[in-house]
């Protein structure tokens, strides 16, 4: 990062935590700010290089917002943990009391592509994440809060009494519940044709509908298919496709029966990528290391990202259908700053869209923080 790019950025941040630009001011203080340890990392240059600063805390609101006006943080964590001595600078002497359970749902763990089809996408990943939370793991919607990152995905936090003294596998257990780990067929077909929740259903689903593709392709495509699964024969595929009709009214009348199938179990299998990844569409693509770790920092919610410029955003559960990120979470505005782009890029903010090109360009100062911060260009003339 070139000296003026970084005087740029540590200005307009500056500016935010000082109350100069627009929510400003808005930043959480999370319950029992006393148990809570803190860590920071700064912008960085070739003079200044960055590291985390960390195993600090405070005990007042005043505190937290005088460091962060003075100090003007590129990222801003604290922890999910409470601890008798957040301070301490050994984890093992800061006395472990609990943890809040975590979630994080992040764009780069399920789909590359530009950064607005990435935030539309993992949004889809939350629904399905709060709607397991909500109707199949027995939490209220009070119980979750939930933040926009400021960079590509949520965060859930649950803060209830009830989850905060879990360990690290029985956090684990959760996450593997909503990321459909470790499912086996017995578990999914045995029981009542109609099941009406959970990963029972989800499972006959992705059944039927690995069934209904496999019915659409041609009769060669199906022998392909087929003798391509572990253990299957010319024979085996040719008596699976004269009986597939039968099979899949079966799905839906008599699942247990399909056990004894050995195409479906062939179908079924772990090493099956087809199958696993329709089943794969229905989890909820949640970061397990972010959920079982007990001592996580996580995001400050209202302060902004240093890899974006945005705010870590907290929401309503009713918001979440309105809310974009790229016009809700942009906290700087139009004035136009010039940037020097490393490559061409098309990039929406603050409903407009930029078409940009390498080399010199002429954009809002939200576009060129975000630029920056992500260190895609640099401020012109630097």
């Amino acid at each position: 990062m070139k000296p003026a790019t970084y005087e740029f950025l540590r200005q307009r941040f500056s500016a935010y935590y000082n109350g100069e630009v627009q929510g400003a001011g808005a930043v959480y203080v999370p319950e029992a700010l006393g148990e809570r340890e803190w860590g920071f990392i700064f912008f960085s240059n070739a003079a200044k290089p960055a590291g985390m600063r960390r195993h600090l805390s405070f005990s007042s609101p005043d505190e937290v917002h005088t460091y962060l006006k003075t100090m003007t943080p590129a990222h801003v964590y604290y922890s999910t943990a409470y601890y008798a001595h957040p301070g301490a600078a050994q984890m093992s002497d800061k006395g472990w009391l609990g943890a809040d359970l975590i979630f994080d749902l992040d764009a780069d763990h399920i789909v590359r592509g530009p950064y607005d089809v990435m935030l539309a996408r993992v949004k889809e990943e939350l629904f399905k994440l709060i709607d397991m939370l909500t109707s199949e793991l027995g939490f209220l919607e009070r119980d979750l809060k939930i933040n926009f990152s400021g960079g590509r995905g949520y965060h859930i936090h649950i803060p209830t009494l009830a989850v905060r003294s879990w360990d690290s596998a029985e956090r684990r257990e959760l996450v593997n519940y909503v990321s459909g780990t470790g499912l086996s067929a017995e578990s999914m077909l045995t029981g009542p044709a109609i099941h009406g929740r959970g990963w029972q259903k989800r499972y006959r689903s992705a059944l039927t509908a690995e069934l209904d593709r496999i019915a659409s392709l041609d009769e060669l495509e199906q022998t392909e298919y087929l003798t391509g699964l572990r253990g299957i024969s010319d024979k085996f595929a040719a008596g699976f496709v004269k009986n597939l009709d039968a099979t899949r009214t079966t799905t839906a009348t008599d699942p247990e029966k399909l056990l004894e199938n050995k195409v479906i179990r062939a179908i079924a299998d772990a090493e099956n990528k087809p199958f696993q990844e329709r089943i794969l569409s229905y989890a909820a693509q949640a970061d397990e290391p972010v959920t079982t770790d007990i001592k996580r920092l996580i995001r400050h919610p209202g302060s902004l990202h240093g890899g974006s410029g945005m705010r870590v955003t907290p929401l309503e559960i009713s918001r979440l259908d309105s809310f974009d990120p790229l016009i809700d979470a942009v906290v700087f505005g139009e004035r136009q700053v010039s940037v020097e782009c490393s490559f061409a890029l098309s990039m929406p903010i603050l409903g407009t869209r930029y078409d940009l090109k390498a080399g010199s360009n002429t954009v809002p100062e939200a576009l060129a923080v975000f630029l920056c911060s992500r260190g895609i260009a640099e401020i012109g003339g630097a």
